[in-house]
């Protein structure tokens, strides 16, 4: 799997057409996202999506803000995106957390942390309703959670996109709530008056 994040919507449909073009990806999923940028998110065998990635840098040129390249994705990461929710395992000894600013940033990150220590990715939220930041939730005992915030942020240091890290022993079961409840602030109030 790979992800390239662009400033300008333009150079990434370009970009992204360039790439399903020199190589034979098994999918291809691109769009727009706040605050402006546009994702392209390409999988399949390893050397395709090296190909496209390789294209789609040269392609995109001066407007790739980040990309990522996993050619073994954790599938609780794979998982954890495609789901789009917040598992309930919330409520485990520890919930660790990590933001960046940008989605590339994040997925390289979840998929160190939890490859790093038994922990359970509860969440990985992308970009809308972000700023186009990222974060992803690991949980499990206390010193797996540090464990796996611990990689997940070294793994952020190549693309210098770190904003916070943190582990909360004992998350209370009302904010583990809000967690799991919808992501958007006024949407959370309006349905509950």
């Amino acid at each position: 799997m790979a992800l390239l994040e662009f400033d300008s919507i333009s150079a990434g449909i370009v970009a992204g057409d360039a790439m399903v073009k020199a190589s034979p990806i098994g999918q291809i999923y691109a769009g727009t996202v706040h605050p402006g940028k546009y994702l392209v998110l390409v999988s399949g065998d390893t050397a395709s999506v090296e190909v496209a990635l390789a294209i789609g840098s040269e392609v995109g040129g001066g407007h790739l803000n980040d990309s990522v390249f996993l050619p073994d994705i954790h599938p609780e990461v794979t998982n954890a995106i495609v789901g789009g929710g917040v598992s309930a395992d919330l409520m485990a000894e520890a919930l660790g957390i990590v933001e960046t600013s940008t989605v590339a940033a994040v997925i390289d990150s979840a998929d160190a942390g939890v490859k790093a220590a038994a922990v359970v990715v509860s969440a990985v939220r992308l970009a809308d309703g972000l700023g186009g930041k990222g974060y992803v939730l690991f949980s499990g005992t206390v010193a797996d959670v540090e464990a796996a915030v611990e990689a997940a942020v070294g793994r952020t240091a190549a693309h210098g996109t770190l904003i916070r890290s943190d582990v909360i022993s004992q998350l209370h079961d009302e904010m583990a709530g809000n967690l799991v409840a919808e992501l958007r602030f006024m949407k959370r109030i309006v349905t509950a008056g």
